[in-house]
Formats: structure tokens, C-alpha cells, sequence
């Protein structure tokens, strides 16, 4: 269950990030509202998450999942440019997280 709250606070995350970049600078009420809604559903569930998970592999998965999930958003849905740069920090990231993990699984 701990992981379905994680995944939870990772998909608001990225829901907050992405309807923050169409609020304009915080310019436009209803992704404003959004940004403000994303940010603390994924608050509240973090801090759920936190209850019984570690917190370095708690905000390692959290940031880094949600760090990749936007860039991708970005290139796939904004049109972001691409280069092979990004997609490497892309994977490093998620690489980054996977040794995180296995390293705590002891």
C-alpha cells in the first residue's frame, strides 16, 4: 500500500509541475488552482509515504520519478527539444533511483 500513496504523491507532483507551466506565472486561475491542488495532494501523500518508508528512498523515488515523468511531458506533450543529453540524464535518473532502491532493500 505504501507504494500505491508514492505513486499517488508522484502523479500529483507531475500534475501540479505541468498545469504550473500553463498558469503563465501564476496568471491564470485554473492552473493556478491546479498547481496549488497537485502540490498538496502530493504533500499530504508524501507525508503518508513517510510514515513507514525511509526517507532517502521516499524523496529519491519521488523527485527522480517525477523529474523524469516531466521531462518527458515536456519533449512528448510541450515540444520540448530532445537530445541525446536529456534522454541520458533521463536515464540516469531512473538509474539513479534503481540503485537507491536496491540498496536499501536489506
Amino acid at each position: 500500500m505504501v507504494y500505491v500513496t508514492l505513486i499517488g504523491a508522484i502523479l500529483a507532483e507531475v500534475l501540479g509541475t505541468t498545469a504550473m507551466k500553463y498558469s503563465y506565472g501564476f496568471s491564470r486561475l485554473w492552473p493556478t488552482l491546479a498547481t496549488a491542488a497537485g502540490y498538496t495532494v502530493a504533500f499530504v501523500l508524501l507525508a503518508q509515504t513517510l510514515k513507514t518508508m525511509a526517507v532517502g528512498t521516499t524523496y529519491a523515488i519521488w523527485s527522480g520519478v517525477g523529474t523524469a515523468a516531466i521531462a518527458v511531458i515536456g519533449i512528448v506533450f510541450i515540444g520540448e527539444s530532445v537530445s541525446v543529453a536529456k534522454i541520458a540524464g533521463i536515464v540516469l535518473v531512473i538509474a539513479g533511483v534503481m540503485l537507491l532502491n536496491l540498496g536499501s532493500a536489506h
